[in-house]
């Protein structure tokens, strides 16, 4: 299934648009990638637009870790999702976005990448 992504039928006001022409293929997106907490580490390559690839990371086990007071990264395993202020639902269901707050095994840490679209996982610890 894909989702539209133009601008025809919106309307700031909230009137009435009539759209001046169909929907072009270039137009349409796609569902987000879930990254999900697991055991495994699964990416995905697609295709996109022009011919480019994606690398989307499906699920995930390691986050690359920056300690701000060092300025050293550390590759270390994630324990579980403790907020995600984007969604609420997004915790319960351990799906991992950029600003998700993480536990890991040197303490919490804040997503700063967008796994769905760069295919890794970076954060940076939170003191």
């Amino acid at each position: 299934m894909s989702y539209y992504q133009g601008n025809n039928f919106k309307k700031p006001s909230g009137g009435k648009k009539r759209p001046w022409r169909k929907k072009r293929k270039y137009e349409l997106g796609g569902p987000f990638t879930e990254t999900k907490l697991s055991e495994k580490e699964v990416r995905v390559a697609e295709r996109g637009f022009g011919g480019n690839y994606k690398v989307k990371l499906k699920y995930v086990h390691y986050v690359n870790v920056i300690d701000p007071e060092t300025g050293k990264a550390k590759k270390v395993r994630i324990i579980r999702v403790l907020e995600v202020p984007a969604n609420r639902e997004y915790a319960r269901r351990n799906i991992i976005v950029k600003g998700t707050i993480i536990e890991t095994e040197i303490g919490k840490a804040k997503i700063t990448s967008r796994p769905g679209q760069d295919g890794v996982l970076n954060a940076v610890l939170i003191k």
